[in-house]
């Protein structure tokens, strides 16, 4: 059965919002007999609209829903009446082609087919102009059913494609091209840079078979399709799963929207590249053996930017180590924390001293392994405190390596994790392992770019450059820039123990403007970074600064969603629909440290919004400091409450920088509001 009938057609749709026309499309379900509970649908749409509004750019609005009230997929269009317009949520403005897709709860994949199907067929010019000027319900269904419809079985899909490739001529150089999409909502974009490639390889005379990792998930290319391209072209805005399955070919590596736009000039690209590395086949050589030297890197990832500003890489290689180092922190740091906590229980005040004396040296009378007793809290406690600080030893040289990779992919692994541990060793903490970390990246970039003969190729990846490039960073280290950096380590460290007061509440005051600055952008990730690489430095000290700091910039991080939530429930007419809805979701975003939760309301009035988180998160991370709170784990929000020493005040903080971020974003809301009613009145 078709998924679009003339009954499921409205040319001339209207409706005060887009849940209202929405209802009027969902009705037409209903009279075709394919929706058997219109409310219970149209709760699925509105459940899937306050999650991401499904207006795209260009006039489209893409309502749709799974749901146990539709009884087979389909498709209803309406397009709104006199060409007005109905918003959905997109910020080029209001949608005038409206598409619900429907498909049955347990119906499969049809919901995911019809997705990027319609998106392909939404690129193209003919198409929306075609349903702007359709005049029947017929003609609607034409070109509608002549884009999108569900896959065939696989037999008949094999066959068709048989018959296709029998008639097709034969071209006289045709390439085997193979590419990759996403987008970083994985719905729209992805789907239609693969259709703008696809399309402009066969005008092109070649044939091109593209994977795209987009929300209806990924079905990978084969090996054996990648090693008969002739070239690869990348069109993504996020990092490409796996990609060394494609090292040593050929690649045109591009955001997404250029395989949208630019599709026939990267297909041209494409076909340089080949030529030049038929004319020349020193160049494949050389990529297969950069490709062997890098090996594969499996999950690992690091999205550096091509053609970034140096201070932007900067930042992107340090990053890269942080993220990897986040959930070795986050293991250590809470078994710690709960070691006190059962230590105290078993022991006293004096809990926490007596547990970090436990150990696994062998012969020690105090080695957990050979002394633990399930029935004994002391020793649960204990168990706890090896296994944190097992974690929290592998911090430094986790950052160390990760930033090396970073720089240089794989081979910067080994001097970065070894020069981090040395850096560990020699007490130059988290500064020694920055260093360590950058030059191995770059002792081993410039290793892995030397030119050598085909028979030395084979063992670079796995001695020739694990072995220099380790001996010079970690030898450079110990001899020359470790002892430096330590006494710069000690002297961070004294200012930091002797911190109190004035002093104490001044650093909270700007971590606490970092952290709602820019809502987990760079600024943010910097203050959060400076928190996560000192907890290491705490070691078994419950009151250390470390600790006072990471507690400070969790609450301030916490205060921009949590205030924008509080906004819209008590002034909701101040904020849109969308707003509103966003500001629902804020609620759990922001009690779980997700600053991100804001971004929505700080992107569409930056000025306002920014001012006032940055004055309310500097006033929630002055007080935490000022009242002492202190957190081991480096994430969780609320959730990690019973870990946070000094837990009331800490929510006092919180609470206050709320209040006042609040106050000041209804202030400035309604002011705009009100000037707003003025001018309207005055035009009247």
């Amino acid at each position: 059965m078709s998924l679009i009938t003339e009954e499921q057609v409205i040319l001339d749709l209207t409706g005060a919002d887009r849940h209202e026309a929405t209802r009027r499309l969902g009705e037409r379900l209903v009279a075709s007999g394919r929706c058997t509970d219109l409310d219970q649908f149209l709760a699925d749409v509105r459940k899937r609209e306050e999650t991401m509004a499904t207006g795209l750019p260009g006039g489209i609005g893409i309502p749709h829903a799974r749901s146990t009230a539709i009884t087979e997929p389909s498709l209803v269009f309406g397009r709104a009446a006199d060409g007005g317009g109905i918003d959905w949520g997109a910020k080029d403005g209001p949608a005038t082609l409206i598409f619900l897709i429907a498909a049955p709860e347990g119906g499969g994949d049809a919901h995911m087919q019809m997705l990027p199907k319609l998106a392909r067929a939404l690129m193209k010019k003919d198409f929306k102009a075609a349903l702007a000027a359709a005049t029947t319900e017929a003609e609607v269904v034409r070109i509608v059913s002549a884009e999108v419809e569900l896959d065939q079985p696989a037999a008949a899909a094999d066959a068709d494609r048989t018959g296709a490739a029998a008639a097709a001529p034969a071209a006289k150089r045709s390439l085997t091209l193979v590419g990759v999409t996403s987008c970083p909502t994985g719905i729209a974009h992805t789907y239609m840079a693969a259709e703008g490639l696809e399309n402009a390889a066969k005008a092109a005379g070649h044939t091109m078979l593209v994977e795209t990792q987009g929300s209806a998930g990924s079905k990978p290319l084969s090996a054996a399709q990648i090693a008969a391209a002739d070239a690869v072209i990348f069109a993504h805005d996020l990092p490409v799963k796996d990609a060394r399955r494609f090292a040593g070919k050929p690649l045109v590596d591009v955001g997404v929207k250029k395989g949208i736009s630019d599709g026939p000039a990267l297909v041209t690209q494409a076909e340089q590249l080949v030529a030049e590395w038929d004319a020349d086949p020193s160049k494949r050589d050389a990529a297969v053996a950069a490709a062997g030297a890098a090996g594969p890197t499996g999950g690992l990832v690091s999205k550096v930017e091509e053609g970034a500003s140096t201070g932007t890489k900067i930042r992107q290689w340090l990053m890269t180590g942080v993220s990897y180092m986040i959930p070795f922190v986050a293991a250590g740091g809470i078994l710690i924390a709960l070691s006190f906590m059962l230590a105290q229980v078993a022991l006293g005040q004096q809990g926490a001293i007596e547990i970090v004396k436990y150990n696994l040296k062998p012969g020690d009378p105090l080695n957990i392994a050979t002394t633990f007793s399930p029935t004994s809290l002391t020793s649960w406690a204990a168990l706890l405190f090896v296994i944190g600080g097992a974690s929290f030893g592998f911090l430094v040289p986790i950052l160390s390596g990760f930033i090396a990779f970073a720089i240089a992919d794989r081979p910067g692994l080994v001097p970065g994790i070894v020069g981090g541990s040395i850096a560990a060793t020699m007490g130059a903490g988290f500064l020694g392992g920055l260093v360590t970390g950058l030059l191995g990246g770059f002792v081993a970039r410039w290793i892995s770019g030397w030119n050598v003969a085909k028979g030395v190729r084979g063992v670079m990846p796995v001695v020739v450059i694990p072995l220099l490039s380790s001996f010079i960073t970690v030898g450079l280290f110990i001899t020359v820039l470790g002892r430096p950096i330590k006494g710069l380590t000690d002297g961070l460290n004294s200012w930091l123990t002797g911190m109190n007061g004035a002093s104490a509440v001044v650093l909270g005051l700007i971590l606490g403007a970092m952290m709602g600055f820019d809502l987990g952008g760079p600024v943010n990730k910097v203050a959060y970074a400076f928190a996560t690489t000192g907890l290491a430095a705490a070691g078994a000290s419950t009151d250390a600064p470390q600790l006072k700091i990471m507690a400070a910039v969790m609450a301030a991080g916490m205060v921009a969603p949590l205030a924008m939530a509080l906004a819209t429930t008590v002034r909701p007419h101040l904020f849109t629909e969308p707003e509103r809805e966003n500001g629902k979701a804020a609620w759990l975003l922001g009690f779980s440290f997700i600053s991100e939760g804001a971004i929505p309301f700080a992107a569409a009035d930056p000025v306002r919004i920014i001012a006032s988180s940055v004055v309310g998160s500097a006033i929630t991370g002055a007080l935490a400091m000022m009242f002492g709170a202190t957190l081991r784990a480096p994430h969780g929000g609320i959730w990690v409450l019973p870990l946070i020493g000094n837990f009331l005040m800490f929510l006092l903080a919180l609470a206050l920088g709320v209040l006042v971020m609040t106050g000041l974003v209804v202030a400035l809301k309604s002011r705009e509001h009100n000037l707003a009613q003025i001018e309207a009145t005055a035009t009247v």
